[in-house]
């Protein structure tokens, strides 16, 4: 009779069928069954878990120091040839001459040239110059590039053979072994009598570093600069290298006379309070990455404030370039680099210092402690010593609890407390308090002493933000 009411129900025994295949134990069954609890469970520990962030403890100064682009200002000398004709260079770019050294050679006809192939070594050398100027190559700073190409023409000359020892040292012998007349002339602006062939050579009367541009801040001062000077949309170089011939009177090359030189960078009003008591600094030259002391000082040119560096050595270097990139090196305090939203503070009891003694099989330090018996020996964690007591763990002891001072009848109530800095480390997965001592501080981040007692080291992980927990909190 029952299976004959399931045949007038329609669908039934379908029904009956598919809950029946469902609920029929098998191993597809049971896995599937272990997974969904297992999902269930974990959403569950999600939902209720603590959440946060946790930052690496890495090492370094509190924050980068500000870069600047500054003018650079020195002695020189645009000097021109009092003959025309055509030029043969022998000083290289950049090059400091001593007086008398040759510079360049005039003559009525072009010289006869012929193509020279450079050595691998040398070319490795080009191409190493071109990909290290490329790699730092900026946009914004594009009149660079005529300050490179002049340079890199001078490097080509000397590796193709030009004479730097009759350059630097004004030889008396020419390449061709003719001898020259050392009695020339050594005036800056005409042609000395020294011949070389059908050239006149022309030498400088004063030591020198040779450039072969100008671009019209040869003769500015600190009292003729101007705010318009720091414009370098409108900076323009002109190169004084050419291959055509020159009339007299035109200008062929700049020489710089003295060592001691300038670099003037527009500061802040920020920026003169935080400079304002600084008479030396060090500056890192972005170019090459080197860096010397310079004396500081805070000028007024027009209607702002401009900081002066000055030098006494290091020219050489950049020579050529008029607007320098620098990095004033002020932040030189280095520690172990936190956020100040990881600072969070414990509570210690306070114990003199004189009760402290050594027990246990260990000999760790640790206190006696009065009870019924007589005195015990506890071992407690101390975490600093300031002004006679120690800040001690407070597990260690129960309020009230009578410590007896070592070989004294003398006793001490535990009462009084207090606070240390310090950051949750979760390097073992829970949070675990971390004593710091901080250096210096600014808005976001501090910097705090390497190597204090149950303190901090780098590449330690610490909890981003303290109020996100609690001391020995499980994380994960």
């Amino acid at each position: 009779m029952a299976g004959n009411d399931k045949k007038k129900i329609p669908g039934l025994a379908v029904i009956l069928d598919t809950v029946k295949k469902i609920f029929t134990l098998n191993i597809g069954t049971i896995l599937f069954g272990v997974l969904l609890v297992y999902m269930v469970i974990s959403m569950f520990m999600y939902l209720t878990a603590n959440h946060f962030t946790s930052y690496q403890v890495l090492n370094g100064p509190l924050s980068r120091n500000e870069t600047y682009t500054g003018l650079a200002i020195h002695e020189e000398t645009v000097v021109s040839s009092s003959i025309g004709g055509y030029i043969n260079y022998y000083a290289r770019e950049g090059t400091k001459l001593n007086a008398s050294g040759i510079v360049y050679g005039i003559s009525s006809q072009p010289l006869q040239t012929s193509s020279t192939k450079l050595e691998a070594e040398d070319l490795a050398k080009v191409r190493q110059q071109m990909s290290s100027y490329s790699y730092g190559f900026r946009s914004s700073n594009f009149n660079s590039v005529y300050s490179f190409k002049s340079e890199l023409e001078g490097n080509i000359l000397q590796y193709a053979g030009v004479n730097d020892t009759v350059s630097q040292n004004s030889d008396n012998t020419s390449e061709d072994g003719n001898s020259m007349d050392s009695d020339a002339g050594n005036s800056n602006t005409t042609a000395s009598a020294l011949t070389l062939g059908n050239q006149t050579l022309c030498r400088t009367a004063e030591d020198g570093i040779i450039l072969y541009s100008k671009d019209g801040y040869e003769n500015i001062t600190e009292d003729t600069i101007s705010q318009e000077d720091f414009d370098q949309n409108s900076y323009h170089k002109e190169d004084l290298k050419t291959r055509e011939a020159i009339d007299a009177g035109s200008d062929v090359y700049t020489i710089i006379t003295d060592e001691r030189w300038s670099i003037y960078i527009p500061l802040s009003a920020k920026q003169v309070t935080q400079l304002n008591d600084r008479s030396y600094v060090r500056v890192k030259f972005l170019k090459d990455g080197l860096s010397q002391v310079g004396q500081f000082s805070i000028v007024e040119i027009g209607t702002g404030k401009y900081g002066k560096i000055d030098f006494s050595n290091g020219l050489t270097r950049y020579a050529s370039d008029r607007f320098l990139d620098i990095e004033l090196v002020t932040n030189t305090q280095t520690g172990l680099k936190i956020p100040i939203s990881s600072i969070t503070t414990k509570e210690f009891y306070l114990v003199p210092e004189a009760y402290q003694t050594k027990g246990g099989d260990d000999q760790s330090a640790g206190f006696l402690v009065k009870t019924k018996s007589g005195t015990e020996f506890v071992s407690a964690t101390i975490y600093e010593e300031k002004d006679g007591n120690f800040y001690v763990e407070k597990s260690a002891f129960e309020k009230g609890a009578v410590l007896v001072k070592p070989d004294s009848d003398d006793t001490y109530v535990i009462k009084d407390t207090g606070n240390l800095e310090g950051v949750y480390c979760i390097n073992e997965g829970y949070a675990r308090f971390r004593r710091i001592s901080i250096i210096a501080q600014n808005e976001e981040y501090c910097i705090v002493e390497k190597g204090t007692t149950y303190g901090l080291s780098q590449y330690d992980h610490i909890v981003y933000d303290a109020s996100d927990i609690n001391e020995e909190d499980i994380l994960y």
